[in-house]
């Protein structure tokens, strides 16, 4: 069964989603392992970092099915919609790569009008992780690409979840979303006490390589002082910044199929992701 992994931090702005897109291609492609991604942002980002602007553009004016379609199959039918039907995973999921070892690369892409679930979230938490069940032996790994919300969307992530991680920025303000994540990963397992959802740890995303700057050493130091309190992990290896992730994001390309990107970059990458799939059981 497929290790399910939330990425999420309250706050905005922190590189979640270059770093789920980074970690997904990475795991897929050098790990040789089948992985989905699920976007579960309205801003839909990771969707169109995987597909691109035009491919993305075709997707949504086309008509496919998004995870939208997950949380309003039950909706009350409309005189467009009909009645109400079950999404099968082959109308959502879009395979993305396939290789010929058998991994696989595939998404479940989101779009802005996911935020419509957030006016009417009665009942609907459920529908992902029931959706998710349905495919979870046919992937290693499912990686969910959290909104910067506490909203239904994040009891849904946490409903399917084994993990969750959070992306960390270092810069001003960077723990002001860690109270409200701390509170409501706490608050949903005193009310599910059945499931297994443990925090795998900090990433610290975007931090300078060299001469750190002084804000970025004093929010180092404070978001461990909230992770200690916590009992949360750090990871020990940090996504440092480089010009090479927005671009090969824009692009579609991972940081190790960036033609420009510097090898230590891609080196500094490898140790991320190798400490991540170990924290997770698949390295």
């Amino acid at each position: 069964m497929a290790i399910v992994v939330s990425m999420i931090n309250m706050k905005g702005g922190v590189g979640k989603s270059t770093l789920t897109f980074n970690l997904a291609w990475r795991s897929a492609w050098r790990e040789k392992l089948r992985v989905l991604a699920v976007d579960l942002d309205p801003q839909a980002n990771l969707s169109q970092y995987f597909l691109g602007a035009q491919k993305y553009l075709e997707l949504l004016n086309n008509g496919s099915k998004t995870i939208v379609d997950v949380f309003e199959q039950f909706s009350a039918p409309s005189a467009i919609r009909g009645a109400p039907t079950l999404v099968e995973p082959h109308e959502v999921i879009h395979d993305l790569h396939q290789w010929d070892d058998g991994s696989v690369l595939h998404l479940v892409p989101s779009r802005l009008e996911l935020s419509w679930t957030l006016k009417n979230p009665t009942e609907k938490a459920q529908l992902l992780p029931q959706f998710l069940s349905k495919v979870q032996d046919k992937y290693d790994l499912i990686l969910i690409d959290c909104a910067p919300t506490e909203s239904i969307l994040t009891v849904a992530a946490y409903r399917s979840s084994r993990y969750v991680f959070v992306p960390v920025r270092p810069e001003f303000l960077a723990t002001i979303g860690l109270p409200l994540l701390a509170r409501s990963l706490q608050e949903f397992k005193l009310q599910h006490q059945n499931q297994e959802i443990e925090m795998g740890g900090i990433v610290f995303n975007g931090l300078r390589r060299s001469n750190t700057p002084p804000e970025q050493v004093r929010s180092m130091a404070d978001v461990k002082k909230v992770a200690a309190t916590q009992g949360w992990p750090v990871l020990e290896n940090p996504a440092h910044h480089s010009d090479s992730y927005p671009a090969g994001s824009r692009d579609g390309t991972p940081i190790f199929h960036t033609s420009y990107a510097r090898d230590y970059v891609v080196n500094e990458f490898d140790r991320v992701a190798t400490e991540f799939l170990t924290k997770v059981g698949l390295k």
